[in-house]
């Protein structure tokens, strides 16, 4: 990649951002260890029944993209800004897993009411700005042109 390219995804940040981009890439770290390994079936719970695939599958490989964005965030600070639209991109797309639990009324992670299945609805969104908020990538569009 030429430089012109690497310093599109190149941003400075604040501590605070900073200390929340480390918070957030340890969180996704190890939600992607439990959801490959003790909270497995507690994950299934988050798979819509409409997705074609496996949901064993669809468990494993979320996992590992979680482990791999977390882990992103965490050493791959040059490129935080292309991290942080993907770390969004991933919150958006596992969002219909969060709205098929509440609609379907699935218990998982100790929402047991629908109250508490759509109070955690609410939170998504608040993710996506965190990942863009924390890695700088808020008003940064401009990384995301791969040409």
């Amino acid at each position: 990649m030429g430089n012109e390219k690497v310093r599109r995804f190149e941003v400075e940040t604040t501590i605070w951002q900073s200390a929340a981009r480390w918070v957030l890439g340890a969180f996704l770290v190890g939600a992607g260890v439990a959801q490959l390994t003790v909270s497995r079936t507690t994950f299934l719970a988050q798979v819509p029944p409409w997705v074609p695939l496996d949901p064993d599958l669809v468990v494993v490989l979320s996992g590992i993209v979680e482990i791999l964005l977390g882990g992103a965030l965490l050493v791959l600070p040059r490129y935080r800004v292309l991290v942080g639209w993907a770390v969004a991109a991933f919150f958006v797309l596992i969002f219909p897993g969060n709205i098929s639990q509440y609609v379907n009324g699935i218990d998982g992670f100790g929402l047991d009411t629908d109250l508490a299945r759509f109070v955690r609805l609410l939170f998504q969104p608040l993710l996506v700005v965190w990942a863009l908020w924390c890695t700088g990538a808020w008003g940064r569009r401009e990384a995301l042109r791969f040409w």
